[in-house]
């Protein structure tokens, strides 16, 4: 597996057939975008412009373009996938016979987690697949890089169960590394050039992986079948948690999840990306194309790559070998952080993998479409911190127009003077349009869902899909100037040259009192007090335009101790809320995710 060189490379890309479809495609969503973005950005020029446009106005609305610009390709591409939904339209792969599916290794990386949990969801992986006449094509193996000997100790005895157990349907196999050298892209790399050259592909999970044996026969056959496909990636849906933070992102996810996921394989085509996990991998093409260098300086951004699959996808479409996604596939599974807390520990990680890749997308010989896969990973994070300067030099001009003397003469005398302007017909016509681009995605996925009766009685049936959707709705307004903030401080830190380190994650609601919650939300109390202070400075109409921000800032403490309540989150299920069709259960009110094939 040797390591890639990011400065040589000779020949560009590797050119693969590219359908017409994923043309139309491409031409459609970045059209749109700009289309959007330019619309948006002269509704704010009209808006904020005087006579004499200051620098102040010319910063400010460049943030709005770079922010809108954001929230519009996600909305482009949506579009695009509603109506490819809405027509019918499916990404239907080529199979091979169910007996030809090659060998196949099922790796199940670990750190620091419930052996208990993780094995007895591959266990249940392991029968379902013996129940589908399927075992003899899987391996499975468990890839610990657990580091503490009681955890260790832990991992081993469940594995001599399980291997007890479920040892007769399919090999088992248990290997914790004595060093986790580039963590668990390390961790696969050690697989791949100990074990590799003895399988065909291979599937790699996360520790919250689940997935069914018909989507992991049909990855395997679809691999296969296609002998230039690199990465075949599925589209893993939420599911397993109770809390109301955890329960309205799943909710999110099955129903708005679907129109975007459509859209991005339109217009990725075979050019597309890998998100670590739930993905079946063409080995031979990973060890001769994946291997990842060392990036040089100092961390956080130099070291070993931390977001290595967006890297792995790049550099294996580079090669010349595809990289796409079945969106229709269902079957295939993850769980979310069960709070907001929690999904910060995590995030921090990602924000410092994702800014790492500014060092890597000016990488020799890339697909531009790998490019623009990078770009979106760093504005994933950059965009918090755009929004909250965006944000303030609102509050700024505000301000400057409040207690600033205007200037009717800039330029000397004249016959007319030069009244400052600001329409607020304007500025409520371009709030309408801003509102329309940032919640079209999910008026397109309820659309679609109302008209799947499956998906439909899955969530509570129509009204409960109304009140999930008025729930998402409202939570994740309150809930986005957290993450905001959040967000920001992660990019700072990433800046000042701190690293993350590598912490377990927390898959399990837990009852934490209110008291823990003030801490970790102090600043974001202050920054709300702050906005609340100033904007009543300037005048009620700012006040009341910049609440919603303040209320989710000062009242995060609550928002987030009332999301992360595992009783809260069964209320909600009992009373229709935030249901979905991937639960099991969903009549009792039993934890979801207790059976497969029910799902």
């Amino acid at each position: 597996m040797p390591v890639q060189s990011l400065t040589e490379w000779t020949g560009g890309a590797v050119a693969l057939p590219v359908h017409h479809g994923t043309y139309l495609a491409r031409l459609f969503v970045f059209g749109m975008t700009g289309i959007i973005t330019a619309l948006g950005t002269y509704g704010m020029y009209q808006v904020i412009s005087p006579v004499n446009v200051t620098w102040l106005q010319a910063i400010f609305a460049a943030l709005f373009a770079l922010t809108f610009t954001w929230i519009s390709f996600a909305c482009a591409s949506a579009i695009l996938g509603f109506f490819l939904l809405l027509t019918g339209w499916h990404l239907t792969p080529k199979l091979t016979d169910a007996g030809q599916m090659g060998r196949n290794a099922l790796l199940m990386p670990i750190y620091n987690e419930d052996p208990a949990r993780v094995f007895a969801t591959l266990e249940r992986m392991a029968r379902n697949l013996q129940a589908a006449g399927a075992a003899a094509h899987f391996d499975m193996f468990i890839l610990s890089d657990t580091r503490t000997a009681e955890a260790a100790a832990r991992e081993e005895e469940e594995f001599a169960s399980l291997r007890a157990r479920a040892g007769g349907i399919l090999p088992i196999y248990y290997r914790r590394r004595s060093q986790n050298h580039h963590r668990k892209a390390g961790n696969i790399a050690d697989f791949v050039t100990r074990w590799g050259g003895a399988y065909d592909h291979m599937v790699v999970l996360d520790a919250d992986s689940d997935m069914t044996a018909e989507t992991l026969t049909t990855l395997a056959r679809a691999m296969a079948a296609d002998a230039r496909a690199g990465i075949i990636q599925s589209l893993p849906h939420l599911r397993n948690q109770w809390t109301p933070y955890a329960r309205m992102t799943q909710f999110a996810g099955r129903v708005y999840g679907p129109v975007v996921a459509a859209g991005l394989a339109s217009w990725h085509g075979r050019d597309g990306n890998y998100w670590g996990h739930n993905a079946i991998i063409r080995v031979s093409a990973f060890a001769a194309a994946a291997g990842l260098p060392e990036l040089k300086g100092r961390k956080p951004f130099g070291g070993h790559v931390l977001s290595h699959d967006f890297i792995e996808a790049a550099l294996m479409r580079r090669a010349g070998w595809a990289v796409y996604m079945l969106p229709d596939l269902l079957g295939s599974y993850e769980e979310t952080p069960p709070s907001l807390l929690d999904l910060a520990v995590r995030d921090r990680r990602w924000a410092q993998g994702n800014l790492q890749h500014l060092k890597i997308v000016g990488a020799r010989g890339l697909h531009w479409v790998s490019r623009v896969h990078l770009i979106q990973g760093i504005m994933s994070y950059l965009a918090s911190p755009l929004w909250l300067l965006l944000l303030l030099a609102g509050l700024t001009l505000a301000m400057v127009a409040r207690y600033t003397e205007p200037d009717y003469f800039p330029n000397g005398f004249s016959l007319f003077p030069a009244w400052p302007v600001f329409d607020p017909v304007l500025a409520f016509r371009l709030l309408i349009i801003t509102a329309i681009v940032l919640y079209l995605p999910k008026l397109l996925g309820v659309i679609l869902a109302w008209q799947d009766p499956e998906l439909r009685r899955g969530c509570g049936g129509t009204m409960g899909l109304v009140k999930s959707v008025l729930g998402e709705t409202a939570l994740s307004m309150v809930l986005s100037p957290i993450m905001m903030l959040i967000q920001t401080r992660f990019v700072i830190d990433v800046m000042l040259g701190r690293d993350s380190g590598w912490n377990a994650q927390n898959r399990e609601g837990r009852a934490v009192p209110l008291t823990a919650f003030l801490k970790p939300h102090w600043l974001h109390v202050s920054a709300g007090l702050a906005f609340a202070g100033v904007a009543a400075l300037i005048s009620w109409q700012t006040f009341l335009w910049f609440l919603p921000i303040m209320a989710g800032l000062v009242g995060a403490p609550v928002i987030s101790w009332w999301t992360a309540r595992v009783a809260t989150g069964k209320r909600l299920h009992a009373r229709n809320v935030f249901r979905t069709p991937d639960e099991a259960g969903t009549e009792t009110g039993a934890v979801p995710g207790t059976e497969v094939q029910a799902a």
